[in-house]
């Protein structure tokens, strides 16, 4: 395993935070909070380097707010200039750990993502089934709590054994003990927020080795995750139901984590397998009916703050080009046809 030392210069060189700053701001100009950053952009980059160069850095409090997409959840805000700083980080630190990831791993990665991992998860129904010949089955499981129950010791330890630097650790420390959830007990920090980019780097890096231990320790052949959510697919039931147990097991002695009980389940391929808002069959998808239920409301949402003067035109029409562009990637002609009737044409009067 290859060893990383001095990456903190370069994380918090003034070419870093500038262009963290870049990738940044998209989309986010509009905001008061990145508006007044902005105001005295130099300034404040700098007195951020100088900060972080003499130790003096300590990142800031959260915002916390709810979101409902599709179930509840709480997202914690960091300020402007630490959410700038998880950007250097996330550039330097990203492609060191990238390398080292399961190619059946999809969440937040660059060239794998949502549509990638449903292709992947058809291939692989094709291949366990030998083209629909073989019964087979789907182990479908969820880890409780996942964000909120992440062992601060257990994420630091497995971060270190890559780098050895100490100021990288320091700022490293300094970062994932800004948050801890209510799941924190005497003095034993857990959870990291729903919201920073740095929380996903550190997601993927933590379930990683979930990864090695499926693919290299159970030799399992066909599986995929996609954050907290995985799957195992093979032609025996009972092998399902005998990893079960290891898989748990693992997950509470290595990585201080619970596997969901009641989101733990087998079923039957044929049947089609749940997986990020489709069903997926071997030769084919449908998306969820809560997943279409979700999308109509929505739009009628967006419709309804269109009509009211809150959104321009081109917003709506770009929320219902992503919408049809998610529904072509299944079986959905109904419900292309009627957003396409009812508004595509209307849009683009």
């Amino acid at each position: 395993m290859k060893i990383y030392k001095n990456l903190f210069n370069e994380i918090i060189s003034a070419e870093n935070l500038f262009s963290a700053w870049d990738k940044f701001k998209n989309g986010k100009r509009n905001k008061r909070d990145v508006q007044l950053f902005e105001w005295n952009l130099e300034e404040n980059i700098f007195k951020l380097q100088r900060d972080l160069k003499n130790k003096m850095y300590k990142h800031g409090d959260y915002h916390s707010f709810n979101i409902k997409d599709p179930k509840p959840r709480n997202i914690h805000k960091a300020q402007v200039r630490d959410r700038i700083l998880h950007h250097a980080v996330f550039k330097i630190l990203n492609p060191i750990f990238e390398a080292g990831f399961c190619s059946a791993s999809f969440s937040c990665r660059v060239g794998y993502g949502t549509h990638k991992g449903v292709e992947y998860l058809q291939n692989i129904l094709r291949k366990a089934s030998k083209n629909g010949e073989v019964p087979c089955f789907a182990l479908k499981c969820d880890i409780k709590k996942f964000f909120d129950t992440m062992d601060h010791n257990v994420l630091l330890n497995i971060l270190k054994r890559k780098i050895k630097d100490d100021d990288t650790a320091w700022l490293l420390d300094n970062i994932i003990s800004s948050f801890f959830s209510n799941y924190s007990v005497l003095g034993i920090n857990k959870g990291v927020p729903i919201g920073n980019l740095t929380s996903q780097l550190f997601a993927n890096i933590y379930l990683n080795e979930l990864d090695k231990f499926m693919k290299q320790k159970l030799k399992v052949k066909y599986y995929i995750r996609y954050t907290d959510d995985f799957l195992v697919i093979s032609g025996g039931k009972e092998y399902l139901e005998n990893i079960i147990p290891r898989i748990a097991d693992f997950l509470e002695d290595n990585l201080l984590l619970k596997i969901h009980g009641e989101k733990t389940k087998i079923q039957k391929t044929c049947q089609g397998v749940d997986f990020l808002g489709y069903v997926v069959f071997q030769k084919y998808k449908l998306v969820r009916t809560k997943t279409k239920k979700r999308i109509m409301k929505k739009f009628e949402a967006r419709m309804h703050r269109y009509n009211q003067g809150f959104i321009s035109k081109n917003s709506l029409l770009q929320s219902l080009q992503s919408y049809l562009g998610f529904l072509s990637h299944a079986k959905t002609y109904k419900i292309q046809c009627y957003f396409k009737n009812r508004f595509w044409f209307w849009l683009n009067e």
